[in-house]
Parts: structure tokens; C-alpha cells; sequence
């Protein structure tokens, strides 16, 4: 009998939504409008449907009175607030492609991505923290960014109380728009939903980074889908940690709930845990989304257990591969019994595997669950690009509607990573199994060759988390004149608690192969990672390289 290959295809029993965001947006509205549709906490705002329907028709007004047109880029540079959701929607229903600016961008990557697909508009935050946002555009000045016409900063109690020259207040920007403007349902009516809306830039770990653009098609019917695994009705009350700028916020955040009449809560602008547990607690939320290590700072905050969790039920831990103890804990401690595992890239819309809420808890904390409707994946070995059998390792594939339209104004990244059949190559080493669940491996760029031996640095990273004093970990690579590499392992141990070198190895003796024992072991207090969450694996190879003096020996 031959192997079944790794091959699988998602249900088409519920039709792909054909509609615009801004139609779809429009009929919830008229479903629920007196249902809470936005909580920005840190604001202090609320919006029933009704009501953020009524705001961002005016803003959409208002971005038409700039003289903007259907396809023009207007950019966004913010952490989560009330005018991000605003500009989400708003851009959607006059058809303005919305471009995700990354609030870790310094001058140079602002420059970079503002003027690679020429930003007509910029909304930004005045300031964070220690980031200047205004001073940077300034720096900048208009002759580095020639494209952009207009700028708007978010005022309101954080924000600076000066007026920038040639800056106006997006509160300004708001009043001069008509939440009656019969423009914006006039522009609504020409759009299509195979039509760009979003552009998202790749955290490229060389080059600059690629604009991903995704079309309403793409990110709504994503969003739905998302949702559907959730089982999310109007009752549901979603806290969104995670950042808006990023897919993990405005997919599988703002328009799973935006698909569904639930509400969308924002706990604060940037991550804080203990602004997690009180809103959850305060809110009364029933969903909450995070990466690993945001669930780990929620786990282990000093004042965990003063809080009321009781009303969670689902939400997704994503964004970086999902360690099973963590998951366990996050089930048993924080009463997420139907949490779920989402697994994408920003070129995919982003998900492509889900587990569901009712997927068995052994498959929950081991997979990422299996094919997404209206998707169809395979896993096919990098070399030859023929389909591996199920239980083998091999590059991870996807066809379907979530498939980006392409990489803004590049045609070569483009045809890099979709092929001539439209199958999206993400890079990612993954196995099926006979269920058709799908198990992440790492990256193939990651696969460690340890005298000849493929070690997936995931698989040390899960076994070392079941020491009692590991709370997070990461394993790489480095270069090694004999073997060619060996393992490194980066710890961060549980918080009033100390450990050694040796009691990690003894922990590993007799448990795993002597050749995955990692040779250089080192403890941390925090790994670097991108704002999303990412684990920065290159920059800890990077750092390990210097302190060894092993720069001279690096493997092709």
C-alpha cells in the first residue's frame, strides 16, 4: 500500500465571503448595532457597531476631502488604539490601501517603507515611551519623503501638546468629515474584494524588508475563518494584546471579532501583562490572544492569581512556535479550555492551520492543528519539490484564497515565493501526520547539521522546557571546525530561582541523544525579538559568534 502524502485540502462547505470589508462591516452593523463592537481601555472609549460604523464613515469622509483616491497608500505608525481600527475600517470603505507601519521603524526604515510604496498619508502616534515619532518625521523632513502630503498625530493624553509645523491632530482630521458624506457609499460601491487594502512589511531578517499586500478577499475571508475556529457568536469579548500593525492584531484580532459582532478590547497601546489581567478581569473577556512569551509574563506576574479569569474560554497563542508546557499551563491556570493554535506568515493573510476548540488537547498542544477552509497544503521536500510522505519533515506549502496578491512593486521577491501553480513556499520545515494535523519544525534556515546530523532545535527547545526551573528558552546553531555545528542553548529560568550549566546537561543525559546535549549553554534575562513577539534567532547565532570568537568559522 503506498504512503499517504503530505497533502491536505480544507472544507468548502461555507462559501467564501465575495464582499468588500466595508460592505460586510455594513451589514453586521445592521445585525448588531447597539452590541459593543470596540473597548479601547487606556482611552477610555467605547463604540457600539452603530457607532464606530458612524466614526469611520467620517474619517473616511474625511481622508476623501484630502483629495485621495481609490488605491492611494495611507500609512498608520501606532501601537493599538481607537484611531487604528478607525483608519482599518475607514480606508476599507474608500478604497485607500492602508500601509502597517512597524512602531519599532527608525528613520531610515521609515523612510524606506514610506517612500517604497508612496505614502500619500501618514497617521502617527506623537510619541511612546522613549520613541519620538514627530521628532523622527522631522529628522526626516519633506525633502526625504517627497511622496507624503499630508500628516496627522494621534493627540490625546499622552501626546504632546504642541503643535507641529506642517502637522495636524487627527482629532482636526476627524471633524472634517461627514459621517453622511454620500461620497463614501458612492467610492464603496466601485470596489471589488480582489482589490489591494493592505500593505504589510516582512520583518526580513536580511535586505529590506517586502511589502506583502493582501486584498479584502484575502484578510476578511481570513478573519471570518479565524473566528469560526474560536466559535465566536456576539456574546464573545475579545482582549487584544498583540499589536495591531502586525496581522495577529487587525486579522486575527480586530476582523475575526468585526466577522462575528463580537467586541474587540484593547487592554493598553503596548504590551503590559498586568493591564492583561485586569482588563480580562474588568471586561469581563471571553477570548485573549497572545504569543508565548506574552503568556508566560501573564502566567508568572507576581499578581496572577488576584485576578478573576473565569469568563476566558478560547483565544490564540501564535506568532512564534508554541512551547506544550506553556499551553498546558494556559489551559489549567487561565481557564482557556478552548484556546487555539493559529499558525501563518503576513504573506498568507496570515493563517493557514488552525486547531479548533473542540481539537483533542494531546493534538492542541503538539500541532497547529489542521487546513484551513478554502486552503490547500502540502509538504514537499526543499530539494526536488515532490510531496514527502506523511510523518516526514519538509517545506511547508499553501494555495488558496489567502495568498497575497504579491510583494508591492516586486515582481522577482514575488516569483520567489509563489510558484508558477500558485503554491506560497514559506520557508518553514513541517510533518503531517495520518490526521492531516501539521507540526511545525522550525525554520529551514534554522535545521541544524550536527556532524551530519539534522537536529530541529525546536524539538531541544520542548524537551528543555520540562525543567522545573526553564521558563523560556531558545536553541540555535554555531559553527564548529569539527562537526561542522554544535547546539547553544539561550535560558531564562523561572523567576527567584538559579540554575547551572551542569544541572541542564544532567537534566539531558540519558533523556535525548548525546549529539541534541547543547555544547555552550547560556542564561539569559530576555532574548531579542522583534515587537511582535519573534524570537530574533539570527542576533542570538550573532552574539554567541562574537563572545566564542567563532566569526571566523562560519559553514557556508
Amino acid at each position: 500500500m503506498p504512503l499517504m502524502q503530505s497533502l491536505a485540502q480544507g472544507a468548502t462547505n461555507v462559501p467564501l465571503i465575495e464582499q468588500t470589508i466595508g460592505d460586510f462591516f455594513d451589514h453586521m452593523v445592521e445585525r448588531h448595532p447597539d452590541r459593543e463592537a470596540l473597548v479601547s481601555r487606556h482611552e477610555g472609549k467605547r463604540f457600539t457597531y452603530r457607532e464606530l460604523q458612524a466614526e469611520a464613515s467620517k474619517l473616511a469622509s474625511a481622508l476623501l476631502n484630502l483629495g485621495l483616491e481609490p488605491g492611494d497608500r495611507v500609512g498608520i505608525w501606532s501601537h493599538n488604539n481607537a484611531p487604528w481600527v478607525l483608519m482599518q475600517i475607514a480606508t476599507a470603505k474608500a478604497g485607500l490601501v492602508l500601509v502597517n507601519i512597524n512602531p519599532a521603524y527608525r528613520t531610515s526604515e521609515l523612510e524606506y517603507a514610506l517612500n517604497k510604496v508612496g505614502c500619500k498619508v501618514l497617521v502617527t502616534m506623537a510619541q511612546f515611551k522613549t520613541s519620538n515619532y514627530l521628532g523622527m518625521l522631522r529628522e526626516l523632513g519633506p525633502k526625504r519623503l517627497a511622496q507624503l502630503q499630508h500628516t496627522f498625530w494621534i493627540d490625546g493624553k499622552a501626546a504632546a501638546d504642541v503643535e507641529e509645523a506642517g502637522m495636524q491632530r487627527f482629532s482636526q482630521l476627524l471633524a472634517s468629515g461627514d459621517a453622511a458624506d454620500p461620497r463614501v457609499a458612492q467610492v464603496q460601491k466601485t470596489l471589488k474584494a480582489t482589490d489591494p487594502i493592505n500593505i504589510q512589511f516582512t520583518s526580513g531578517t536580511t535586505g529590506f524588508p517586502k511589502g506583502a499586500t493582501l486584498t479584502h478577499r484575502n484578510i476578511l475571508n481570513n478573519g471570518f475563518f479565524i473566528g469560526e475556529c474560536m466559535k465566536l457568536t456576539p456574546a464573545d469579548r475579545l482582549c487584544i494584546p498583540v499589536p495591531l500593525y502586525h496581522c495577529f492584531g487587525m486579522v486575527l484580532g480586530n476582523l475575526a471579532c468585526l466577522t462575528h459582532g463580537s467586541a474587540i478590547v484593547y487592554p493598553n497601546d503596548g504590551f503590559d501583562p498586568l493591564t492583561v489581567l485586569e482588563t480580562v478581569q474588568a471586561e469581563k473577556c471571553t477570548g485573549l490572544h497572545g504569543v508565548p512569551t506574552m503568556f508566560i509574563a501573564e502566567l508568572d506576574h507576581p499578581r496572577f492569581k488576584e485576578f478573576d479569569l473565569s469568563t476566558l474560554r478560547t483565544g490564540i497563542m501564535a506568532g512564534s512556535p508554541c512551547p506544550i508546557e506553556v499551553m498546558k499551563r494556559v489551559v489549567n491556570e487561565m481557564h482557556l479550555s478552548e484556546i487555539t493554535i493559529a499558525y501563518g506568515m503576513t504573506e498568507t493573510s496570515p493563517v493557514s492551520c488552525q486547531s479548533s476548540t473542540d481539537t483533542p488537547l494531546d493534538k492542541r498542544v503538539s500541532t497547529v492543528g489542521t487546513v484551513q477552509p478554502h486552503l490547500e497544503i502540502k509538504i514537499v521536500d526543499p530539494e526536488t519539490g515532490a510531496i514527502v510522505p506523511r510523518g516526514t519533515s519538509g517545506e511547508f506549502c499553501t494555495r488558496g484564497y489567502s495568498v497575497m496578491h504579491g510583494y508591492w512593486q516586486d515582481e522577482e521577491k514575488t516569483r520567489e515565493a509563489i510558484d508558477a501553480e500558485h503554491w506560497m513556499h514559506t520557508g518553514d520545515l513541517a510533518t503531517m501526520d495520518a490526521e492531516g494535523y501539521v507540526n511545525i519544525v522550525g525554520r529551514i534556515k534554522d535545521l541544524v547539521i550536527r556532524g551530519g546530523e539534522n537536529i530541529y532545535p525546536r524539538e531541544i527547545e520542548e524537551f528543555l522546557y520540562r525543567h522545573p526551573k526553564v521558563q523560556d528558552v531558545q536553541v540555535v546553531g554555531l559553527p564548529d571546525k569539527k562537526y561542522g555545528e554544535e547546539l547553544c542553548a539561550w535560558i531564562i529560568v523561572k523567576p527567584g530561582q538559579t540554575a547551572t550549566e551542569d544541572e541542564i546537561r544532567d537534566f539531558c543525559k540519558g533523556q535525548i541523544a548525546h549529539y541534541k546535549v547543547p555544547k555552550y549553554i547560556q542564561f539569559v534575562a530576555a532574548f531579542p525579538m522583534t515587537v511582535t513577539g519573534k524570537i530574533q534567532k539570527f542576533k542570538i547565532r550573532e552574539a554567541m559568534a562574537e563572545q566564542l570568537g567563532l566569526e571566523q568559522e562560519k559553514t557556508a
